[in-house]
């Protein structure tokens, strides 16, 4: 008798968790910040739902063909032609690139083997 009890409460407490698990989302708006409500100064809800995309839903038939062998030929002379006059605008516009400066002769390291120093087994660079 007592388990059929024991199981009755247990069973009757799982059921209202079940319930009110599903109307908690509008409660969460009317309890204060330190209960676990919304923040203060966070957005009201939009009053109605937003709708989903259509995924599903194709997109209408193109209106246009598409370009023929000629049509593609004479568009891309045509961009090769616009590239040229850039860069030859380009080149005109551009100030004339400074001479590059002379480096000076870089030091040979000195011979270690000849002053008898240790080296770490490391190569030396030229």
């Amino acid at each position: 008798m007592m388990r059929l009890l024991q199981r009755t409460i247990v069973t009757t407490a799982m059921m209202a968790a079940l319930l009110a698990g599903c109307s908690a989302g509008p409660i969460g708006d009317t309890l204060p910040n330190s209960m676990g409500g919304l923040p203060e100064g966070a957005p009201a809800r939009p009053r109605t739902q937003g709708q989903f995309p259509a995924v599903h839903d194709m997109p209408a038939a193109r209106s246009t063909q598409p370009m023929s062998e000629e049509e593609q030929v004479r568009m891309e002379k045509d961009l090769q032609a616009i590239r040229d006059r850039q860069a030859a605008a380009a080149k005109e516009d551009a100030p004339p690139a400074p001479a590059p400066a002379a480096k000076p002769a870089a030091k040979k390291p000195a011979d270690t083997k000849a002053s008898g120093a240790k080296t770490s087994g490391t190569k030396t660079n030229p």
